[in-house]
This record gives structure tokens, C-alpha cells and sequence, in this order.
């Protein structure tokens, strides 16, 4: 099993900031590409950002660029997402995921059936 964990969610009035860490059990982070998704209520789960194994490529959801970055410390086998400039829409429970396949990851960044494990989710309010 590789559990996740999310932590860092909260309330936070809009133009805020907030950064959402993932813990990851295992010894394969460090080989793995990681991902956030977010589901507000009513809505289906999208994604929001990824990263590659290394760190050196990152991808974003068009909604989240420029105020969203995700991260990585391959040594702590955590990922983060710094989040800055929050909206009200930002509002959501926010999972991390571990993509199952390295080989295909750079076609498949953003295929939630492509990710194999998934935090439990840590939910982030936004007031207006």
C-alpha cells in the first residue's frame, strides 16, 4: 500500500493563501508523478495540478495558473500545493494522488482513472 495523507486545508477569506501538503508512505515517491484534484459540492472531481517524478515538469488546470504551484521534496516523500490569490470557486476538498503509470504520465497528467492511490482529502474553504 502507498497511504496518503493531506493536511493544510482550512478557511481563508478570498486573495488569501494557503498550502496543502501530501505525506506519502512508501519507498516509491520519489519515482512516482503526483497529483492534486479538488470536487466542490455538486460538481464532479477535476484536476488541478501534477508534477513528474523529479519535479522538473509541473501542469496546471487553466483556472489555477499563475496562483497555484505544486511542489515536491522527494526526501521528505511530501508534495505540496501552494495555493495564492484564493476565489470563492476555489472552494472544494482538495486530494492528492500517485499516477500508476511513468510511462504514460506526460499524456495522462490529467486522467483521474489513471492515478491508483488517493489521499482522503482535505477541504478548503474560501469566503468571499
Amino acid at each position: 500500500q502507498v497511504p496518503l495523507a493531506e493536511s493544510g486545508g482550512g478557511l481563508v477569506q478570498a486573495g488569501g493563501s494557503l498550502r496543502l501538503s501530501c505525506g506519502v508512505s512508501g519507498r516509491t515517491f520519489s519515482k512516482s508523478a503526483m497529483a492534486w484534484f479538488r470536487q466542490a459540492p455538486g460538481k464532479e472531481r477535476e484536476f488541478v495540478a501534477a508534477i513528474n517524478w523529479s519535479g522538473g515538469s509541473t501542469d496546471y488546470a487553466d483556472s489555477v495558473k499563475g496562483r497555484f504551484t505544486i511542489s515536491r521534496d522527494n526526501a521528505k516523500n511530501t508534495a505540496y500545493l501552494q495555493m495564492n490569490n484564493l476565489k470563492p470557486e476555489d472552494t472544494a476538498v482538495y486530494y492528492c494522488a500517485r499516477h500508476s503509470r511513468p510511462a504514460y504520465y506526460s499524456r495522462t497528467y490529467d486522467s483521474e482513472g489513471m492515478y491508483d492511490y488517493w489521499g482522503q482529502g482535505t477541504q478548503v474553504t474560501v469566503s468571499s
